[in-house]
């Protein structure tokens, strides 16, 4: 049977949901597309790099990461990343590396590495998308390769899926959405008199508020969400510093409560349209919206996208309150949609 072949940049909570994912899908993945798929490359920056060009035991590199949070020394290789990138057996990188919101480095690089080698790239890091989509893009179409981008915005939530495959020939005109889930979470606790600290340890706890949140809280995620997402369905050709961003570092329990009182609420809004010039404009902010107003509804760490077209108006996409198995389930899905393209 033939294999698909994949190399995973980074093993954290994602490429580890993904590992589980595809050894419970395994049998299934065989019946259904008549391939085998198996991990030939796990690089990571604090565990160790893995290559076997047969196929890695990945249940046991998963039992050996819940138990020590390492390889077992006799598995890794001393080929470092750029070495693994260039000279190891695979058929698909996957690129599930910790996010640099300022470049969209080492991710895009390997990435390039891989599509130069006529191998297809995936990415879950939306600083790729960010930074340098058409780059990739094109480079994609130059090697006939595929490259995909699902898990950047909204976790494995088909957006980017539904414009290409469902809404065809549409032009989008607006991309409108609340696309941080962390500050989404704050925003409602605070409006509910939580205090900030009690708030910040719970989020820490359920595994969605980092240690050092600045990068949720100034804005700094949203802007790379929204300029992900205006790349791919409004081809911008922006990068995020190019955003006018404002987080909700500034907001205040006063700012909420007069809000809440004037039948408001206050949610950090992410926006993309065109100039009169044609040049797409993107913002990230808080505002103040009616309460009755469907993006008010959007409760707890659920996330939505609202995307305006010539043809159908607007549609709108909601994420319930994702785990990290949704994310899991849209590296998943591209893997899916490499062998589809493959025959």
């Amino acid at each position: 049977m033939k294999q698909l072949k994949l190399a995973l940049m980074g093993f954290g909570n994602v490429g580890q949901a993904f590992g589980e994912m595809l050894l419970d899908k395994h049998e299934e993945i065989q019946n259904k597309y008549g391939r085998d798929v198996a991990v030939t490359v796990i690089a990571t920056a604090t565990k160790g790099n893995i290559y076997n060009e047969e196929g890695i035991n990945l249940r046991r590199v998963l039992e050996d990461v819940k138990e020590t949070g390492r390889f077992d020394a006799r598995m890794t290789t001393d080929m470092d990343h750029d070495r693994l990138i260039r000279e190891a057996d695979y058929d698909c990188l996957m690129e599930l590396s910790p996010l640099n919101i300022e470049t969209g480095q080492p991710a895009t690089d390997h990435l390039i590495g891989a599509i130069t080698r006529g191998k297809h790239g995936i990415t879950a890091n939306k600083g790729p998308v960010a930074w340098h989509f058409r780059k990739l893009r094109d480079m994609a179409e130059e090697n006939r390769v595929g490259f995909f981008y699902e898990t950047v915005v909204m976790d494995g939530t088909p957006v980017f899926n539904l414009v290409e495959h469902t809404l065809k020939m549409v032009r989008v005109t607006q991309v409108t959405g609340i696309l941080n889930s962390t500050t989404n979470f704050i925003l409602e606790e605070l409006e509910k008199g939580c205090d900030m600290d009690d708030i910040m340890a719970r989020g820490r706890a359920m595994g969605f508020i980092e240690a050092d949140p600045a990068m949720d809280i100034e804005g700094y995620d949203a802007a790379g969400k929204i300029t992900a997402l205006l790349n791919v369905l409004m081809d911008a050709g922006i990068t995020p510093d190019q955003v006018e961003r404002k987080g909700i570092e500034d907001i205040t329990v006063e700012d909420i409560a007069d809000a809440k009182a004037r039948g408001k609420v206050i949610k950090l809004l992410c926006r993309g349209t065109r100039d009169e010039q044609g040049n797409v404009i993107a913002t990230v902010g808080p505002e103040e919206i009616p309460r009755d107003h469907m993006l008010a509804s959007m409760n707890s760490t659920t996330s939505v996208v609202s995307i305006t077209t010539d043809l159908m108006k607007t549609v709108s996409v909601v994420e319930h309150e994702p785990e990290i198995m949704q994310t899991a389930y849209g590296v998943f899905s591209d893997m899916l949609r490499v062998m589809e393209l493959e025959g």
